[in-house]
């Protein structure tokens, strides 16, 4: 009996499912990075004054504390749209996608787990003595739609494989990301408003899966919900999230798919790069620039993401491979996990996040930011000369991928044994 295979092709319909959402999510990260371009300008510019009175803003009414500033509008009302995507795409990965199998869900879980892990532990060694180490969450968190955005410039013929596991990886990373910010970054808790937003997320997913998808109903609902989830203490984009998990994945009104469909272009178009726009407002001067490469947390976060992501996704998929006594695909070699790795280490959105919450202060939070644009680019630099480096190697694989002999649109590769060369 054969070996199992170790980063495996998907079936073909999940293959071409995830391959839509990526070419969707890099016209997301390109926006993205556009919006990240134009506030370092401008912060950096001579009218940083007026980018900063825009951040700080206030609008929105005194009761329930949503009297808040722009920025934190983005970042608590905007990023719960982004995670009311990724609840759904975690409804449907682990319901209905290869996620609901096992024995394909323990790579990425692994990775993701072990991606999250050693970052983490080297901040904590990076802050340890300087009671910073709050911040250990910082550089755990992977930017997918930053993360394609590199691979439409780079790696537009990276193997389907591949593809899959950095979407299914992603995916986990947000779940574990979403824990981490539930469970850590939670001061106090409210009881009555944490009830009261539960009871409004079980009346919506009552909703929907009886089949009711009238936005007339449930966006009231949903902000609802918000609301009651900021009054709780528990941050609100929680509230995006448990939403997401309400909407059905299968049976007869299994709408999780198409609700994520319609609702990823606003997550991916409008709410992350407007939270990019607000979070990476970053003065880059000498006195700055001098400040992040003499702190702790800077380098933390740096070094976390640049080595530790890499590191952590490499050792998970490598025990992995030695506990379970799987052999990688034919057309999947070491350097191309590394790559992918090191793809993931770009954290941004999540990673800016955290930063928010894990320091009060702000030049900590300054040099947080600093530390994830600084880690995340560099990240994607290196990521970028392994793909480059491996490129004639994809195209190989892409031609291979694309063969139909029989002619029933379904590439030979997904009907029977993978067959391939390193």
């Amino acid at each position: 009996m054969s070996r199992q295979a170790l980063f495996a092709r998907g079936s073909w319909g999940e293959s071409t499912r995830i391959g839509d959402i990526l070419r969707r999510e890099t016209v997301g990260g390109t926006i993205l990075l556009l919006a990240a371009t134009v506030a370092l300008i401008w912060v950096n510019s001579p009218w940083t004054d007026s980018y900063l009175r825009l951040s700080e803003l206030e609008i929105g009414p005194q009761f329930a504390h949503l009297n808040l500033s722009l920025a934190d509008w983005a970042a608590d009302g905007l990023l719960a749209i982004f995670f009311f995507v990724v609840g759904l795409e975690l409804k449907r990965e682990f319901v209905a996608g290869d996620l609901r199998e096992p024995s394909r869900a323990a790579l990425p879980v692994v990775a993701a787990v072990a991606g999250m892990v050693v970052p983490a532990l080297i901040f904590v060694a990076f802050n340890l003595a300087n009671q910073t180490s709050e911040g250990w969450a910082i550089p755990s968190a992977t930017d997918i739609a930053f993360a394609v955005a590199v691979l439409a410039v780079v790696g537009t013929n990276l193997p389907s494989a591949l593809r899959t596991f950095l979407l299914t990886l992603a995916v986990v990373d947000d779940l574990l990301g979403i824990t981490v910010i539930a469970v850590f970054y939670t001061a106090e808790v409210h009881p009555l408003p944490l009830l009261g937003a539960f009871a409004v997320v079980g009346m919506f997913g009552w909703l929907t899966h009886r089949g009711v998808l009238s936005p007339w109903l449930l966006v009231p609902l949903a902000v609802l919900a918000w609301g009651l989830m900021h009054s709780s203490g528990v941050h609100a984009t929680i509230a995006g999230v448990l939403l997401g998990f309400s909407v059905p994945a299968a049976g007869r009104h299994a709408n999780a798919e198409s609700i994520e469909y319609r609702m990823r272009p606003i997550s991916a178009g409008f709410a992350v790069p407007v939270f990019a726009f607000f979070a990476a407002g970053v003065v880059i001067s000498s006195d700055a620039v001098a400040e992040a490469v003499s702190s702790p947390v800077t380098l933390g976060i740096v070094a976390g993401l640049v080595l530790g992501k890499p590191i952590g996704i490499m050792l998970g998929s490598y025990l992995l491979a030695k506990t379970t006594r799987a052999e990688l695909d034919p057309s999947i070699a070491w350097i191309d996990v590394l790559a992918v790795g090191m793809l993931a280490g770009i954290g941004f959105t999540v990673s800016l996040l955290i930063g928010g919450l894990a320091f009060a202060d702000e030049a900590l939070q300054g040099q947080a930011k600093s530390g994830v644009l600084a880690g995340s680019i560099l990240a994607a630099g290196l990521a970028s000369i392994v793909l480059r480096s491996r490129d004639r190697h994809y195209r190989q694989v892409a031609v291979l991928e694309s063969i139909d002999a029989d002619g029933n649109d379904i590439p030979d590769v997904f009907e029977g044994p993978v067959t391939g060369s390193k």
